[in-house]
């Protein structure tokens, strides 16, 4: 698996990325990883009714981006603190597909000694609350997985920004988001002696490369350009 690389280090907007995934999956013959992080954005799912998901007003208030995607699953709240993973790989069965990158995902957070577990289909818990929820999309002969890993998301913000139904959270027996979710941050900081790879998302990001790819892909300017012109075709919503 490659990692595809960016030819300069400029942070991108959240439909950038998700562009790129699916340039990628046409583009690059080889199974592909990559990972990003994007200031406060609202990503939701293709099934979703927004007025439902997403605190609107808040999210006007704090200049978070709200973003349509997709792929289905449920609603997102990503900031610098919450890694993003990209994983494309080539059309598959997709139960077979998706249980593959969490199950890969899964064993690279527990060899730093993290006792991460998959939960049905779309979640890793540790300590039973949630540190990465992830989505499916196909294209006709592609795959495509992305995923979150919350390292040190503000968490209040998250709160605020999305509203799941109330019913949805009491099926996980808790009566809000912030009881559900767990930041890594959290669990390292009680760690005696945690592996380096955990003491920033950026060391963590690095880990995962190494853990996943073997060599690695740079895209070039032309590249960024055709990604960037179907970047503005994505659905952005202005609370």
């Amino acid at each position: 698996m490659k990692h595809v690389i960016l030819p300069d280090p400029v942070r991108r907007s959240l439909a950038f990325y998700l562009a790129m995934e699916e340039y990628v999956a046409k583009e690059v013959d080889e199974e592909a990883f990559f990972v990003w992080r994007v200031e406060p954005t609202v990503i939701f799912g293709r099934n979703q009714v927004l007025e439902n998901e997403v605190n609107l007003e808040y999210c006007a208030k704090h200049d978070v981006d709200i973003v349509r995607r997709k792929s289905g699953g449920g609603c997102v709240y990503s900031d610098l603190g919450n890694i993003m993973v990209s994983y494309v790989s080539r059309r598959g069965d997709v139960s077979e597909v998706f249980d593959r990158y969490m199950t890969a995902m899964t064993q690279a957070l527990r060899a730093l000694g993290v006792p991460a577990e998959k939960s049905g289909r779309n979640d890793i818990m540790l300590e039973g609350r949630k540190i990465s929820g992830n989505a499916f999309h196909q294209l006709p002969d592609r795959s495509i997985v992305h995923g979150t890993l919350l390292y040190s998301t503000d968490l209040e913000a998250l709160t605020e920004a999305i509203k799941p139904p109330v019913e949805k959270l009491l099926r996980h027996g808790v009566e809000s988001v912030r009881q559900r979710v767990l930041n890594l941050s959290e669990y390292v900081a009680l760690m005696t002696d945690p592996a380096a790879a955990l003491k920033s998302p950026e060391a963590l990001e690095e880990y995962l490369v190494g853990y996943f790819t073997d060599g690695e892909i740079v895209l070039n300017e032309n590249d960024l350009h055709v990604i960037a012109r179907s970047a503005a075709t994505w659905q952005s919503v202005k609370p």
